[in-house]
């Protein structure tokens, strides 16, 4: 069975930059994988039809670096774990949401507010199989 769509979780944690030391990418790649599998459904596979990923990240304290570098970790970690191969994501929508720069969402699913709420770093990830999704 394919995980249903909109497919969303939450990594606790800082997100890693590209320019990270191996152990932490390593670590960070990890971590995310724990997060998406944690929220599959059991016996779900890999995805394999063209997807949109988007990525918030919510660091904590403002957040160093370029916000770029953080990306390709994320989408790496999930390859093999949610979908087959990071060639089928044709967007990706990234943004940061420093402490006191958050705005109010409308409507936010129960994982974003999870996201939304937690007093830790974080990193909320949604995949959708709408490559167009608000582009309308």
């Amino acid at each position: 069975m394919e995980p249903e769509l909109p497919f969303e979780f939450v990594v606790a944690g800082t997100a890693i930059s590209l320019q990270g030391s191996s152990d932490s990418k390593r670590a960070w790649k990890e971590t995310v994988q724990l997060a998406a599998r944690a929220a599959l459904p059991e016996g779900s596979w890999l995805l394999t039809d063209p997807l949109a990923v988007t990525i918030y990240i919510f660091p904590g304290v403002e957040m160093r670096g370029d916000l770029d570098n953080r990306v390709k970790p994320i989408l790496d970690a999930v390859v093999r774990c949610v979908y087959s191969d990071d060639e089928i994501v044709e967007r990706v929508v990234v943004q940061k949401f420093e402490p006191e720069r958050i705005f109010a969402f409308q409507a936010p699913s129960p994982v974003l507010l999870s996201a939304l709420e937690a007093e830790e770093p974080v990193v909320y990830v949604r995949i959708t199989g709408d490559v167009h999704e608000e582009l309308s």
